[in-house]
């Protein structure tokens, strides 16, 4: 039988303290997905003891957590999402799902794996999904509490310094992976074009519209439109798509 709406995604007022940590803001909230209800239990004290007075919201499934997620966009909180803990083996689906589709809505959330799984089959595919910590549900809550907070303060908790080398790698490298297929993908008008070669060579929105005859605002909205078309969102991006298209 289904859980209750209550208890799957259950609400706690959120305190005025601030755990002062980096990546957890004061007025964040968390969410634990994780289909077994002792364990959530135990997920959830271990966050609200890390994270002094933080709100966490429950979820059993991806389904459940969805749609937790949805809710608190319609709530106008959709940036307020913090950690976000997630079982791997849920019963709708795997939880790098959900890691993917939380890395690219929730740019301030800090999505954390708690699993059973130690292979590295699942670690290397949590973290090029975005996951930026990965915790075993073997250990104590003492320890549990020790590692979140560490997370908190922006150290993965895996192993030495190549730990950190390794996160960064599959970041980036999921993000170019991403970034070429979408390219590929696109396919641009003849004046975007233009425009992009323009960029591209690092002129700016006045002197690119001087060029092709165009009024700047027109140039802006080019640069706009190709921006959110090719998913890119600085000039530095903007040349190396420019350079991949061999307009530069």
């Amino acid at each position: 039988m289904a859980r209750g709406k209550a208890e799957s995604r259950a609400w706690e007022p959120f305190g005025a303290a601030d755990s002062g940590l980096i990546g957890i803001a004061r007025d964040s909230v968390a969410l634990v997905v994780e289909d077994q209800a002792p364990v959530r239990d135990w997920l959830a004290d271990a966050l609200r003891s890390a994270f002094d007075g933080i709100a966490v919201g429950t979820a059993g499934s991806l389904g459940e957590a969805r749609d937790w997620l949805q809710e608190l966009a319609a709530n106008g909180q959709a940036d307020s999402l913090g950690m976000v803990l997630i079982d791997l083996g849920l019963p709708d689906g795997s939880g790098i799902e959900l890691i993917e589709e939380i890395t690219e809505r929730h740019a301030n959330a800090v999505p954390v794996i708690a699993t059973i799984h130690d292979d590295d089959d699942h670690l290397f595919g949590a973290i090029a999904a975005g996951a930026q910590g990965y915790l075993l549900k073997d250990q104590d809550a003492g320890m549990l509490v020790h590692h979140l907070r560490r997370i908190g303060e922006g150290t993965p908790p895996l192993s030495p310094a190549i730990s950190r080398r390794m996160l960064a790698h599959f970041r980036r490298l999921a993000q170019e992976t991403r970034q070429v297929a979408a390219s590929e993908a696109t396919t641009l008008s003849p004046r975007e074009t233009e425009v992009l070669s323009y960029i591209g060579r690092g002129l700016r929105v006045s002197e690119a519209a001087r060029a092709l005859g165009l009024a700047e605002h027109t140039v802006a909205g080019y640069v706009k439109t190709l921006y959110r078309k090719l998913n890119i969102s600085s000039r530095a991006e903007a040349a190396l798509e420019a350079a991949r298209r061999g307009l530069i």
